[in-house]
């Protein structure tokens, strides 16, 4: 039994991750914090209830068989039968003779319930592959003509690629350090090294310690190695223990050896917890459950059916047998029920956090000059970091006549210098905002950073059926596109990435609306571009697709490949709903425009003209297509026909539409007038062709470098030439979404589009990677700024009047990190006069309650002062103490398209002595008042009219909503068109008692709005 016991307990501990005791960040944590809880809930109260189910049955059972017995051996002997000569008296004797053996049964339940548990469980993960037999496994099929399924199509894959970066920390004593990788070498060919040979973080050789800044930098590679990772941790810190022990310089750094023990690491010290923390953020994989218990409790059920209880002993002849199988069976599957339970509590936590939706932890918006009130101009050309920027960004201190400081009149000279308002105080970005009315409206574009998953899951709201291009430019899972995977999972985590993300973006979509996936050649070995295929018919149906448009990547090459050179790469095209879409046609593009050079008073309407040949030489010869046209007395014959019929060229003749010229040769040609327009001034358009030639990667990298210079690369961007030609294909103000934003080719190609035709497109990017500032943002800004670059140096400045907004949004383990773990006197008390309760408790309840009220999961208790929300939040090198933008992030919770958003207002508040209403108050304006407030007016997608009015509370609730009904009176008469649906404020109010007889709003508390919907949300 013991050996049993011990290898479900070993199980049990990984599972719920009490042996990863030296990890201090996200689930761990908290798991730590609850491990000395946790294990003695396991030890001492759940494992040995197996005894005990076990006693009872056989208990209840023995009893019952003892009492049958003596009524038995009473009647034989009343009756004088001998005992030995009854077949049920030796029947029942057997049965008490042979019943079950408790110790070795309890060795078995435990044995069955550690083999069910390691099945499923692997390094971290609960892997979904039921288990018919050795090495043969069932598929989860409901009787689908076509079923796709993969190992992993039931969990979330959360990609740690974004882990993979510097890592910095402060000691007790505020010295800052900096664990930074110096070559960070991934797996080639997407391929995981040999076991044995794994990547681990090594100290650099080559001066590993140096300080710069008054700061410790501590460099590491990334490199295959064949010790382990804890090895090479231990021989790291002895190396930086000598090095601080001997250097002078570094001896300040001493602080790093101050201990940080755990129960399993007593001498562990501040510099190996944060080396644990480095190392495993940048190793773990994240895996997420969209239904552990469902799914283990039916493969629980599966089990006992196939390896606890076998046909072959269902014999008549052996009940004795059949019952003890019954018995071991129902307490096999309360115990397995109960660590299920408690599994299932923790990923459904995980899961919560997962699909929370995420603060907007940053809001900014870059404006070109013309969209500024003049007047704070002043203030701009006194910022020296934006002066340094549009040097930097545009040069502009090599335009003529620059000078320092800069003038006012440079600025209107300017009007296409784009500002960004992180270098501004908030005051200034509020003016600045508050002045542009039907701000949604204004702005052109809008940048997210953050997981494509948590942006998509909080914007769903506002652009839910408005947007009419999707174009994505996923990983296709080379290996050299930093696209990570589990070990032997590699195909399968990424069609969960992809699948989630396109299924929630689905949502985006219009009825007449398309999507776009660029996917790598169908050559590749990976082959994800046949997966895709797979993922995009279950998600749109396979009737929506429209076509796989081809595109020649380059003009040739591929010396060192071994078989055929691979030229092309693809576009899968599907529609949301395929019978909407009306036609499919492109204008011409900006090369072909150049043609159209001749003009036609008689037809001004249809602008300018530029000549085809009348005659062709299709293969496809029709008589009535052949025939000689009259020019001068002369027959004009074509070479095979004609394009058009007799009659049509009979008359286009007479309406001076074909123009005809004798060559030197004797010869003529004939060609006819093609107008840039039809009839009604409609520019004329044709269908776009499934296979593009002409525009090459190559094209993308030009564009980079040509905005850049040689000093700034970004692998493989696609050329916005390619972008345009899809976009093009709708003929109305679009939006188009790109939730793989990369560099930012999607702008590029929307603002080009804008600039040639004057149209108001739209753009939506989502990226998470590092180069959202230092490439994404810049390389807009540029485009806005001026059309053309050349070695990073505007060619033209001619630009484009553009606004766009920025924001960043928390992570998954931004979530994580910010959760604090607090149980209430009375729950303790409760818990322990109650040990049934306490079961309940710790089985479903612990985590989400004892969190609950944790700022990353919504305290509300902060929304006393709504702008100063803070959250720990990581960003570049460095986690920071962040301000949380509170207001923002419920104008998305809401899907509130803003048409106003006013600048925060300062009070002071007096007794207003000529009110008749007690304790009421007038306001004064003041810059250093007491009370703050904002006010935004907007619109939701369903037409509701929305007034939110966020403000600061004290700890009088009387004095504040007098405080709220005064401002409310102030504002009454300066909102326009005061007929809002509802009107949410934060804290409790009487503002409902306010409104007038005519006026038809509702009071919300914005609290309660903000927590539902920030928690409303559902699997995908």
């Amino acid at each position: 039994m013991y050996e049993s016991y011990e290898k479900l307990k070993s199980i049990l501990k990984e599972m719920f991750q009490l042996d990863q005791s030296e990890l201090d960040f996200g689930i761990y944590r908290i798991m730590n914090y609850k491990r000395q809880e946790i294990e003695k809930f396991l030890n001492e109260d759940l494992l040995p209830q197996v005894r005990k189910e076990l006693e009872k049955y056989v208990s209840v059972e023995r009893k019952g068989i003892e009492k049958e017995l003596k009524e038995l051996i009473k009647r034989l002997e009343e009756d004088g039968v001998p005992l030995e000569s009854s077949t049920k008296y030796l029947t029942l004797k057997s049965k008490l003779d042979n019943g079950l053996n408790i110790a070795s049964a309890e060795n078995e339940v435990y044995s069955h319930l550690a083999n069910f548990f390691r099945r499923y469980y692997n390094n971290g993960d609960f892997i979904s592959l039921r288990r018919y037999k050795k090495d043969v496994y069932a598929l989860p099929y409901e009787g689908e003509e076509v079923k796709l399924h993969w190992a992993n199509a039931d969990q979330y894959y959360i990609k740690t690629a974004e882990y993979f970066r510097d890592y910095s920390f402060t000691t007790p004593d505020g010295k800052k350090v900096h664990f930074k990788l110096v070559e960070a070498e991934t797996e080639r060919d997407n391929n995981k090294v040999q076991k044995g040979k794994e990547r681990r973080f090594v100290l650099y050789k080559d001066e590993p310690l140096v300080e710069e800044n008054g700061e410790l930098i501590i460099k590491f590679e990334y490199v295959i190695h064949e010790k382990k990772q804890k090895e090479l941790i231990d021989e790291a810190i002895e190396f930086i223990s000598k090095k601080i022990n001997t250097d002078a310089f570094l001896s300040k750094y001493q602080t790093l050896f101050v201990l940080q023990p755990t129960e399993k690491n007593p001498k562990r010290t501040l510099l190996e917890k944060y080396l644990n923390d480095y190392t495993s953020r940048n190793t773990f994989d994240y895996f997420i459950h969209k239904d552990l218990g469902g799914f283990l409790r039916r493969e629980l059920d599966f089990y006992i059916k196939n390896e606890v209880m076998f046909l072959d002993d269902l014999d008549t002849e052996n009940e004795v047998k059949i019952e003890q199988y019954i018995t071991k069976i129902k307490v096999i599957k309360k115990i397995g029920d109960k660590i299920i339970t408690f599994l299932e509590q923790i990923e459904n936590f995980q899961k919560k956090l997962w699909l929370k939706k995420k603060f907007v932890t940053e809001t900014n918006y870059c404006i070109t000059l013309d969209r500024i009130p003049e007047e704070l101009y002043p203030e701009i050309i006194s910022n020296k970091e934006q002066i340094n920027e549009w040097k930097r960004l545009f040069a502009i201190d090599e335009l003529e006549g620059y000078k320092e400081p800069l003038t006012v009149d440079f600025l209107k000279q300017n009007p296409y210098l784009v500002l960004d308002t992180r270098f501004f105080n908030e005051k200034f970005k509020e003016y600045i905002i508050d002045s542009i009315e039907n701000l949604d409206n204004e702005i052109d574009g809008l940048l997210v950073q953050a997981d494509n998953f948590q942006a998509l899951n909080l914007l769903q709201t506002k652009y839910s059926g408005q947007i009419k291009c999707i174009y994505i430019d996923p990983p296709y899972n080379t290996g050299s596109d930093g696209f990570l995977y589990k070990d032997n999972y590699k195909h399968s985590s990424w069609m969960s990435f992809i699948a989630d993300r396109v299924k929630l973006s689905r949502n985006f979509l219009g009825e007449e609306s398309l999507f776009f996936s660029s996917i790598g050649d169908q050559d590749d070995e990976n082959r994800e571009s046949i997966r895709l295929t797979y993922i995009l018919d279950e998600i749109f149906g396979s009737n929506n697709y429209i076509e796989n448009i081809v595109w020649k990547k380059k003009y040739g090459g591929g010396a060192k490949t071994k078989y055929f050179v691979g030229l092309h790469e693809y576009i899968l095209c599907y529609a949301k709903n395929k019978r909407e879409i009306k036609n499919i046609q492109t204008p011409p593009d900006t090369e072909s425009l150049k043609y159209y050079k001749y003009k036609d008073e008689k037809y001004e309407k249809r602008g300018p003209y530029r000549l085809q040949p009348l005659a062709t030489n299709s293969m496809d010869e029709r008589p009535n297509l052949r025939y000689p046209i009259m020019f001068n007395g002369e027959e004009i014959w074509p070479e095979k026909q004609w394009q058009w019929s007799k009659e049509r060229t009979e008359l286009a003749l007479r309406n001076n539409e074909i123009v005809i010229n004798k060559k030197a040769d004797g010869n003529y040609t004939v060609n006819f007038k093609q107008y840039l327009k039809d009839e009604n001034g409609e520019i004329r358009k044709s269908k776009p062709f499934s296979i593009i030639d002409g525009v090459y990667t190559q094209h993308g990298t030009i564009e980079i470098k040509n905005m850049f210079g040689d000093g700034q690369t970004f692998s493989f961007p696609k050329p916005s030439k390619l972008i345009e030609g899809l976009i093009s294909i709708f003929d109305t103000d679009i939006t188009v979404l790109d939730y793989f934003a990369g560099s930012g080719t999607t702008a590029h190609a929307v603002i080009n589009l804008n600039r040639q035709d004057g149209k108001k497109r739209k753009y939506i990017l989502i990226e998470m990677g590092d180069y959202f500032d230092s490439v994404l943002i810049p390389r807009i800004q540029k485009i806005i700024y001026s059309k053309d670059w050349k070695g990073g140096k505007p060619v033209s400045r001619e630009g484009s009047s553009h606004i766009f907004k920025y924001i960043r949004l928390e992570s998954y383990e931004d979530t994580l990190n910010n959760l604090v773990i607090q149980r209430k006197d009375e729950q303790i008390s409760l818990l322990e006069q109650y040990p049934e309760l306490r079961e309940q408790y710790m089985l479903s309840y612990m985590l989400n309650n004892e969190t609950e009220n944790s700022m990353s999961l919504l305290n509300i208790d902060q929304f006393k002062n709504p702008f100063n929300y803070k959250l720990k939040i990581a960003k570049g090198l460095e986690t920071k103490v962040t301000t949380i933008d509170l207001v923002e992030t419920f104008n998305y919770l809401l899907g509130l398209e803003v048409v106003r958003n006013t600048k925060k207002e300062r009070y002071n508040a007096v007794e207003d002595k000529n009110s008749n209403v007690p304790g009421a108050v007038k306001l004064n304006s003041a810059d250093d008042g007491e009370y703050i407030f904002k006010q935004i007016e907007g619109r939701t997608l369903s037409g509701e009219k929305i007034l939110l009015i966020w403000r600061t509370l004290t700890d009088d609730i009387v004095k504040d909503n007098a405080v709220l009904d005064a401002y409310f009176l102030k504002k009454r008469h300066h909102i326009k068109d005061f007929d809002f649906d509802k009107i949410y404020v934060n804290g409790d109010n009487n503002l409902q008692n306010l409104k007038l007889d005519n006026e038809k709003w509702k009071v919300f508390l914005i609290e309660e709005e903000f927590k539902k919907l920030m928690f409303d949300v559902q699997d995908v």
